[in-house]
């Protein structure tokens, strides 16, 4: 019985490894590792796929997310509302910069932000809002940015695990002011390294954002704001733009995987399968269930999703959780005062999540693999 990992790469380089290779060596072959013509074009290219103006490459998707609220002049004093159940540096990087990062709930059904509890989290301390489109699943920016409009607050997408995905037809990341996009090897737009990247439609953020990431200089050794060192190297940028052209046939791959994983799950009892949005296109980057669990299910010390999860490697079957401990109970933000329980849902979600195997070639009978080993976990 062969192991399922959660992803798998090697497919991938089975089917682009020539091209990766040759790209890789002509970079080498060029001399130019930092900057340049590679790094420019995979900028531009990226920008027209997203459907904006200008974009800018750095080193990672936390990068860039710190530098889109350094753009913005958000710091010490101001208040960025986004979600608890995401990975920490969609908060972190509000705390980097001095902000304090206010968590609203999430939607039990998409796990991306409840829409319906942000006005009341507005103070006049709020600057910015930052929705994750959590798992690849985009959040309804119609509503949001009819929110963030109707409070003059910028919006700062978290595109980093959903490179691709669409709400009403616009690819994320050119709605809100900002997208923030993350090149890190298991996510739909994948580097061999980190890598991540800005988008904007606003001409002067885009110049803000390329003095920051180079030291806080426009040229030569004249620094006027302390900056980064965030620069997307050569090489990474040469395999991303190879990779590029091949994301939405592989996005479409993901979504008939998830399709099928929603036929097969269904009738599973304690599994409750991930909904899509009706103006919503989602890339699949997680297929995230919930393992509920009831009174005759429950043993104490140990959630039932987690003896699942046990369970189900047993079988040849490696299964993730994202994410065990939402941000508001994080040892990082005890001071910030959240107690479990004031953000249910989140909470709630901690405890139930399971991602299955999710990659582009992840085949038939891998795929039937992880639903009959599912099922006898439940069983």
């Amino acid at each position: 019985m062969n192991t399922i990992p959660p992803f798998d790469l090697s497919d991938q380089y089975k089917l682009i490894g020539e091209e990766i290779n040759q790209a890789v060596l002509g970079v080498l072959a060029s001399g130019r590792y930092i900057g340049g013509a590679i790094v420019e074009t995979f900028e531009q290219q990226l920008a027209d796929y997203v459907g904006v103006s200008e974009c800018v490459a750095c080193n990672s998707g936390t990068d860039a997310l710190y530098l889109a609220l350094r753009a913005l002049k958000i710091g010490a004093g101001d208040e960025v509302i986004t979600t608890p159940f995401t990975f920490v540096a969609t908060g972190e990087t509000a705390s980097a910069v001095g902000a304090t990062p206010v968590f609203v709930d999430i939607d039990p059904q998409t796990f991306n932000l409840d829409l319906r509890q942000i006005e009341a989290a507005i103070t006049p301390r709020t600057k910015a809002i930052i929705p994750v489109h959590l798992f690849g699943q985009p959040v309804d920016m119609t509503r949001l940015m009819a929110i963030a409009h109707a409070h003059r607050l910028t919006v700062i997408e978290d595109c980093a695990q959903a490179t691709g995905a669409e709400w009403a037809g616009q690819k994320v990341g050119s709605i809100g002011q900002i997208g923030c996009f993350s090149f890190y090897p298991t996510k739909n737009l994948g580097a061999c390294g980190d890598g991540g990247a800005v988008t904007t439609n606003d001409p002067k953020i885009a110049a803000t954002l390329r003095m920051l990431r180079d030291h806080g200089r426009r040229s030569g050794y004249y620094h006027e704001e302390f900056g980064v060192n965030s620069r997307l190297d050569a090489i990474q940028a040469a395999i991303l733009r190879i990779k590029l052209r091949y994301l939405d046939g592989w996005n479409d791959q993901r979504r008939v995987i998830a399709d099928r994983y929603h036929q097969l799950l269904k009738s599973i009892p304690s599994v409750v399968i991930p909904q899509e949005t009706p103006n919503g296109r989602s890339v699949w980057n997680q297929y995230t269930v919930r393992i509920v669990e009831d009174s005759s299910q429950s043993e104490s010390g140990k959630l039932l999703r987690d003896r699942v999860r046990t369970q189900l490697q047993s079988k040849g079957v490696t299964s993730m959780v994202y994410y065990p401990l939402p941000l508001h109970l994080q040892p990082i933000y005890k001071s910030l005062g959240y107690q479990p329980g004031q953000l249910p849902v989140s909470d709630r979600a901690a405890h139930e999540v399971l991602s299955l195997p999710m990659f582009p070639e992840l085949s038939i009978e891998q795929q039937d693999q992880v639903v009959y080993g599912l099922k006898d976990c439940l069983g």
